[in-house]
């Protein structure tokens, strides 16, 4: 699995416990057959126990962000064209979660998850779909290796950098400096991949590191399908795709 975090693990040198945590599967109990059964404290103090509807709730966003996001309709026209068309019965599913991500992409079955009880609303799913659907895009259009760490670290720098940092949410990860913008970003993006990478392969930090390192001037610089960085309140997503058809990209 591929993961969008939401909580960057702790700095630690050592490896960390083999199994499924080597990759991912252990943050998505779904994926493995697992039906999730809240603890009785969980559905008094933490209000769960309404598994059903957080799926329907979620399915609903989803399907307001297929017909109304400019970069999601973007990633779909993108993928359609590449000869990898989304059924979204089919390839995107709601589930269950880790609290520690809000999405994830299983190279494994083609699917997106986005996690029914993270992202509760429909900006939050948006970052999501256009994240995973950048994995989804790269394993369609470039063969992947998931079990690669270069790979794996250089759609985690294109996601990062096309669906996920802006200057307040570098400034929220203490990467932003207003005197630099442009090293805040890359900075940003680094952090972001950093904690993907860790948070699905059985590497020390300083491996995970090196790898992100050493792809990424060519992974950053790499702006497809997107075509530019979103600025967030700017009018990038709805320019971007207005651009689509320009790159041979179908706009849904």
């Amino acid at each position: 699995m591929i993961p969008d975090v939401a909580t960057p693990p702790p700095e630690s040198s050592e490896k960390p416990a083999k199994g499924t945590k080597e990759w991912g599967y252990d943050l998505y109990p779904e994926r493995k057959g697992e039906v999730y059964k809240p603890s009785w404290s969980k559905v008094l103090f933490k209000g769960e126990g309404q598994e059903n509807m957080d799926k329907i709730k979620c399915e609903r966003n989803v399907w307001w962000c297929v017909k109304n996001s400019p970069l999601v309709k973007l990633m779909m026209g993108a993928l359609k064209s590449s000869g990898c068309p989304i059924d979204i019965r089919r390839h995107i599913s709601c589930e269950v979660c880790d609290p520690s991500v809000t999405g994830g992409y299983d190279p494994v079955n083609n699917q997106i998850v986005v996690c029914q009880n993270m992202a509760r609303k429909e900006g939050m799913v948006q970052g999501v779909l256009t994240h995973e659907m950048i994995h989804m895009f790269d394993y369609c259009t470039n063969n992947l290796d998931f079990k690669n760490i270069d790979h794996l670290a250089c759609t985690e720098i294109r996601a990062a950098n096309l669906a996920h940092c802006s200057f307040l949410s570098a400034w929220a990860q203490g990467d932003a400096s207003p005197f630099n913008i442009k090293q805040s970003h890359q900075d940003c993006v680094k952090t972001k991949a950093l904690a993907s990478v860790l948070a699905v392969r059985d590497v020390t930090r300083d491996q995970a590191i090196d790898a992100v390192e050493r792809v990424f001037p060519k992974c950053y610089a790499d702006l497809e399908p997107i075509g530019r960085r979103i600025r967030r309140n700017s009018a990038d997503q709805h320019k971007a795709y207005t651009e689509a058809p320009l790159y041979g990209y179908d706009v849904y």
